[in-house]
């Protein structure tokens, strides 16, 4: 007897639901904040002030450091030029390039404080999972996407601070130095406790191969839900659909602009020297931005300022759309790659 009628449309459907599950978390836990705000708010029984910032936080990068492969890094530790190019991009170029955008977008009837999301997003560091992923996914230069990723996150701990500092401006109730502690404390420590703690059970990481990609995306998860209810529980705080849709549009023009100018910079510059693996591994590492390193450390910079949760939408509106192009991307960019490197193999004598 064959398959039920509409049983490979639901499993496909189920498919699709459970490969992107914390997209809709995301949207659970904003639904979940909206419907009863008090509960997680500061102040609240969940008690963010102590729970979420420093708790939660501090496990986000305790995860990353107890995780992070470091004698896999060794592998591309040698292509300076890649890695140069990457982090360039993604640290210096990327940000510039919004600033003047935002010049632009200033000028319109979207909401300031959404506008200014869009700089602080665009002086993230890159992500440590997804630029990776889509990597190997592809067939690119995997090796280098892991150590940009992990190099990169270990440089916007102390980059990203500053150069939201340089475009936004200095916080007048969040003193600069304070901030600095703060990132220290529940980032920087977290991380080399993690690093140290994997050097002692490195046999078991391997044998059991515990979910940590899963794990920081429930903390995760936790951390956007208490910042939501921080502000559902703001009555004054308003925001309209044009601007939310204006963001999203920006958003989703940006990163294909990205991408395109990645791949047209790689392949046309020919004294970079850059192979095609090489070129797949910079479309998703220089133009992918951390939601996991990018949160708490907006969390921490903004701290105590009423629009927090407007400064994180783009950021939050970012990751789904890096991950929907990405998994777009890969089919197409795959064949580019096995073109090019035919191309590249010697004619048979």
């Amino acid at each position: 007897m064959g398959p039920k009628p509409g049983s490979g449309i639901l499993g496909s459907l189920r498919e699709k639901l459970l490969k992107n599950w914390f997209v809709l978390g995301i949207v659970l836990v904003i639904l979940l904040a909206r419907a009863n705000p008090e509960f997680g708010a500061k102040g609240g029984p969940l008690m963010p002030e102590i729970t979420v910032k420093y708790i939660a936080v501090s496990l986000i990068f305790f995860n990353s450091g107890l995780s992070l492969k470091t004698e896999e890094l060794k592998k591309a530790l040698l292509q300076v030029q890649l890695h140069t190019f990457i982090q360039s991009f993604t640290l210096l170029f990327t940000p510039c390039a919004m600033w003047i955008l935002l010049h632009f977008l200033s000028k319109t009837a979207i909401n300031v404080y959404l506008i200014q999301g869009l700089q602080i997003v665009s002086c993230m560091p890159p992500p440590v999972s997804s630029a990776v992923i889509f990597t190997k996914t592809v067939g690119g230069n995997d090796a280098a996407a892991i150590f940009n990723s992990a190099f990169g996150s270990f440089l916007g701990i102390v980059v990203s601070p500053v150069l939201v500092f340089m475009f936004m401006g200095s916080s007048s109730t969040v003193p600069f130095i304070d901030i600095f502690s703060s990132l220290f404390v529940t980032v920087v420590v977290p991380i080399l406790v993690g690093q140290i703690a994997r050097q002692f059970v490195k046999g078991w990481l391997e044998r059991t191969q515990p979910p940590f990609g899963i794990i920081g995306s429930f903390i995760l998860l936790l951390i956007i839900y208490t910042t939501f209810c921080d502000t559902f529980s703001n009555s004054n705080l308003k925001i309209d659909y044009f601007s939310l849709a204006s963001v999203a549009a920006t958003v989703f023009l940006w990163q294909a602009t990205l991408i395109t100018l990645v791949f047209f910079i790689t392949t046309r510059v020919t004294w970079l020297g850059f192979k095609p693996q090489d070129t797949v591994c910079a479309m998703f590492c220089a133009t992918h931005k951390s939601l996991t390193l990018g949160i708490p450390m907006i969390k921490i910079i903004y701290l105590g300022s009423p629009y927090l949760s407007l400064l994180t939408i783009p950021l939050l509106i970012y990751h789904p759309t890096q991950m929907l192009l990405g998994g777009v991307l890969v089919q197409s960019v795959r064949s580019w790659m096995h073109r090019a490197l035919k191309t590249e193999l010697p004619a048979p004598s």
